[in-house]
């Protein structure tokens, strides 16, 4: 049977151009069967990596079936998994966030979970000398992944490693880094298409901190006052979209990759709260701006309080 390979839902970049690594080395250098699926579309900046490197938007699926043999990737959180994952036969887990728990196996497993920033990394890492092999497809597939993860080495998350192994890989290609980081920011800073309820699960993760449920929604761009114009909007979206996915409230970050800050959305004394416990920030009115803040999963999940 096929195994597939994917990542969370709402893909992002690396949630996209991972799988589709990760199946290209299991057929092609290991002679396996695997194919890359998503749980949902992906995102504008993961659109335009498929095609700019020519690659099919892989098949999107919305379950799996029992005794399905997969290979998550970029996460290990169920929340963030098809409903029936704990059905499934999962055979290994490829991640660079914390242990979330909850996800069950039919028997031991391969399990890498390694502090970098970006799933494509830990992969060209596993693949070792097979990654030499890669096509230059995949090695632009698995640059993109990388400078989008760490926002052109900007994160926190960024390693030297990262670093290291995206300098290699633009070099192989003949690519400026700069420039065509610039090509990706300015794709995923196009939002002109989502509304405010797409925008905010877009770039989402369910956490419970303090026995409240919160979907932490993140929008990178390069261009935040055209996000922040729609303020009006997405706050009124924000009580639709908790209703519907059962959680007590949005968090909302605009990150401004140029500026390198975010700005949280405030609706209500909630949110006002986890601004001020978490951030230690003062909020006087509808947003606050949080200098430095450019990581959900370094900076904005571990400090998240109530």
């Amino acid at each position: 049977m096929t195994t597939l390979v994917f990542g969370h839902k709402s893909p992002d970049t690396d949630s996209t151009g991972s799988p589709i690594l990760w199946a290209w080395y299991l057929n092609e250098v290991k002679g396996g069967d695997a194919e890359a699926v998503l749980l949902g579309e992906p995102s504008t900046e993961a659109a335009f990596m498929l095609e700019r490197w020519n690659l099919p938007k892989p098949r999107i699926i919305d379950d799996v079936a029992d005794g399905q043999p997969c290979v998550v990737v970029d996460t290990n959180n169920p929340a963030e998994l098809p409903d029936n994952i704990n059905g499934a036969d999962v055979k290994a887990v490829i991640d660079h966030h914390k242990l979330t728990g909850g996800l069950e196996t039919k028997a031991p497993i391969d399990i890498t979970v390694r502090p970098l920033a970006c799933t494509a990394t830990i992969m060209h890492d596993l693949m070792g000398e097979d990654a030499t092999k890669m096509p230059d497809w995949a090695k632009g597939a698995a640059l993109t992944c990388i400078l989008s993860d760490t926002l052109e080495f900007r994160s926190p998350t960024t390693t030297d490693h990262d670093r290291a192994v995206a300098t290699a890989l633009a070099a192989d290609l003949g690519i400026d880094i700069g420039d065509y980081a610039a090509e990706m920011f300015a794709a995923k800073s196009d939002v002109s298409a989502f509304s405010d309820a797409e925008l905010l699960r877009m770039d989402s993760k369910e956490y419970e901190v303090g026995g409240r449920k919160f979907r932490v929604s993140v929008l990178e761009t390069t261009a935040p006052s055209v996000v922040l114009d729609r303020k009006a909007g997405l706050t009124q979206a924000m009580e639709t979209v908790a209703s519907e996915d059962g959680v007590d409230q949005v968090l909302f970050f605009v990150v401004d990759i140029l500026n390198e800050e975010a700005t949280l959305l405030v609706p209500n004394d909630l949110v006002r709260t986890v601004a001020a416990k978490s951030f230690g920030a003062e909020v006087t009115g509808d947003t606050v701006v949080l200098p430095g803040v450019m990581s959900r999963k370094k900076q904005i999940i571990p400090n998240l309080a109530v």
